[in-house]
């Protein structure tokens, strides 16, 4: 039996671009009869069949840009749309928003309908169920033949393309730091599943914090939730039984159904306990108290996004030629943490 190549290795193999290789097979005027014939043959030879995803590179000139988030409550994805639009825009490119709502199924079905319809490159942040399922084979797919992607914020290290990311250890590291600094001993943490990759380097980087401050670390301590529901259960358990001064969430919902709990309680924030979240959206600037929280800066992270991606589109850079920039957090001290001052400290 023949094996089958992608898009990618026929490229190598004849030594000529990936774009002539996806004009040949369609018959292009573009390219020479010459070329077009010994692409055919090739193709023909090793059994190459183009599938659901590689359909969409009939043309690179759509001008279209399709964008995976897995949730559009949260403001830090909405901020990295804001700035992937910012530079697509900029250049000339649409940009095209599914929601994968955390699905696996919702995911590949939306990145074979975007395909379809003609994107010229994918920009991802993949859904929970994805990362606990590791079954990457639609992302693999889009590399393979071809197709520009960049991950951010949630990526997998098993892709070799462009990514976008902040380094979630040293910011979660940073944060309870600070509740440390402030004299907070018995921090709890509240995060996600380890299957989720930013909840699992949050996570770490709320480890290492204690550790090196000398605190010993309380599982009991540890809350890891999937849902909203979960969290408010968990967290009542948690105020219920434990004696908590300080806690760190992995994001702003978390942080604040956390402080729901302890005014339910009675405690007084920051005074009793102290809170730290992730990500600077609405919820953080109007609750009462205000929530000191990680920036993530999704709009710089967008931008860094929407531009990696122009590149390759535009052939500023080699399809083969890779790189992960990381975007610096800061945290924005407020009411929730003492001596909350609003005072932006760079990390």
């Amino acid at each position: 039996m023949k094996r089958k190549v992608t898009l990618k290795q026929i490229a190598k193999e004849l030594d000529v671009s990936v774009s002539t290789v996806s004009k040949a097979l369609r018959n292009s005027k573009e390219i020479s009869q010459d070329t077009i014939d010994k692409v055919q043959a090739f193709a023909k030879l090793y059994n190459y069949r183009p599938n659901n995803i590689a359909i969409s590179l009939k043309n690179r000139k759509s001008k279209n840009i399709g964008v995976i988030i897995p949730e559009i409550v949260h403001h830090f994805f909405t901020m990295v749309i804001s700035g992937i639009e910012n530079v697509a825009n900029e250049q000339g490119y649409n940009v095209i928003v599914c929601l994968s709502n955390e699905s696996f199924d919702k995911e590949v079905i939306n990145m074979e309908t975007l395909a379809n319809g003609s994107i010229d490159g994918f920009i991802i942040s993949v859904s929970k169920e994805t990362q606990q399922r590791r079954d990457f084979h639609h992302l693999r797919e889009v590399v393979n033949q071809g197709m520009p992607l960049v991950m951010f914020d949630r990526v997998a290290d098993e892709i070799y393309c462009d990514k976008v990311v902040i380094d979630d250890a040293q910011a979660a590291y940073n944060a309870v730091n600070h509740l440390i600094e402030t004299g907070c001993r018995r921090i709890a943490l509240i995060t996600t599943e380890d299957y989720v990759s930013v909840g699992n380097l949050r996570t770490l980087g709320y480890l290492n914090a204690l550790r090196d401050a000398g605190i010993e670390v309380n599982e009991n301590l540890v809350v890891k939730v999937n849902s909203e529901q979960e969290c408010r259960e968990k967290v009542a358990k948690l105020f219920k039984y434990q004696v908590v001064d300080g806690v760190f969430a992995v994001n702003e919902l978390y942080a604040l159904i956390a402080m729901r709990e302890a005014q339910n309680r009675d405690l007084k924030i920051p005074d009793d306990v102290s809170f730290i979240g992730f990500t600077d959206g609405l919820l953080s600037q109007y609750s009462n108290p205000t929530l000191t929280t990680v920036v993530q800066h999704g709009y710089e992270i967008g931008q860094h996004a929407g531009q990696m991606l122009i590149d390759k589109l535009e052939e500023r850079e080699a399809d083969d030629y890779f790189r992960t920039e990381v975007i610096k957090t800061s945290i924005l001290k407020r009411e929730s943490t003492k001596s909350g001052d609003n005072l932006k400290v760079s990390q």
